[in-house]
């Protein structure tokens, strides 16, 4: 017998139209992104719009397609992609690590909250020049630019979800003899599970902001490279490609981590 026979006829109903609705979802999501692509093109092909200054999806998959046939197209996005994916680990596990070491010692956390405040206000861009003259003008500079974007973001947001857990669970957990590290693996983490998979999404887009910093700042290849390159030159076919190349890459990421937050949701509730 299949497991969903059991289900009563509400419940069958419930789930078809639950089904239809992530249907709609999804139609409408692709309508509208096919309706602007083809408003987009019509406004230059009819002249609504000058496409030198704004570019048309016809144009943009010809400078696309141009960069691949070069040989060029997947050397600019695996640079970038590397880049990014390096930094946001490190920025994580950095970040991740430094938070639980803040919620361990409330010491440390009251001599390091002023300064981590104002890490996070300031400016990330203005030390472009310190960056330069520390790691030179390679990969290095891009993936230390794209840590330290990221990483007060994580400290902030992992420390508030750890400080967050239930005080009167907490309570009961030392009546009852607990260790720091029992209440930290029993309640503190699982807790926080929410909030770092929350922290995972707002990261993602930290790490992109960050490596497109760095490569703006200084780089030779990769997808900021070539935005830069081609607002220097006016080929703007070609900043438009790289920034829709790097919507596509940032979708990929944020989907990911919308992945592991179901298989980690489906893994505590089983």
């Amino acid at each position: 017998m299949k497991h969903t026979e059991t289900f009563s006829a509400e419940h069958r109903a419930f789930l078809k139209k639950r089904r239809l609705r992530l249907a709609l979802v999804w139609t409408l999501r692709i309508g509208l992104l096919l309706g602007l692509l083809i408003l987009w093109e019509l406004s230059t092909r009819l002249g609504w719009a000058d496409p030198f200054l704004t570019s048309s999806p016809s144009r943009i998959a010809q400078t696309i397609a141009s960069l691949y046939e070069e040989g060029t197209l997947f050397y600019h996005i695996g640079t970038t992609l590397w880049e990014t994916a390096v930094g946001f680990a490190a920025a994580t596990v950095l970040g991740c690590t430094v938070a639980l070491a803040l919620w361990w010692s409330d010491l440390l956390h009251r001599v390091l909250e002023p300064y981590i405040v104002v890490l996070n206000a300031l400016p990330k861009i203005a030390l472009g020049p310190l960056i330069i003259i520390w790691f030179g003008t390679g990969s290095e500079a891009i993936v230390f630019m794209t840590v330290i974007v990221g990483l007060i973001v994580v400290i902030m947001h992992m420390l508030t979800a750890f400080l967050a857990a239930d005080p009167g669970k907490v309570l009961l957990l030392r009546s009852m003899g607990a260790s720091k590290f029992q209440i930290l693996k029993k309640l503190v983490i699982p807790s926080s599970l929410a909030s770092f998979i929350s922290m995972l999404k707002v990261a993602v887009g930290m790490s992109w902001i960050g490596s497109i910093m760095g490569e703006y700042i200084v780089s030779r290849a990769g997808l900021g490279y070539l935005i830069v390159y081609g607002g220097q030159v006016f080929k703007l076919d070609l900043v438009l490609s790289a920034t829709c190349i790097l919507a596509l890459l940032a979708a990929v990421m944020y989907f990911l981590i919308a992945l592991l937050e179901k298989l980690l949701v489906k893994n505590a509730e089983s």
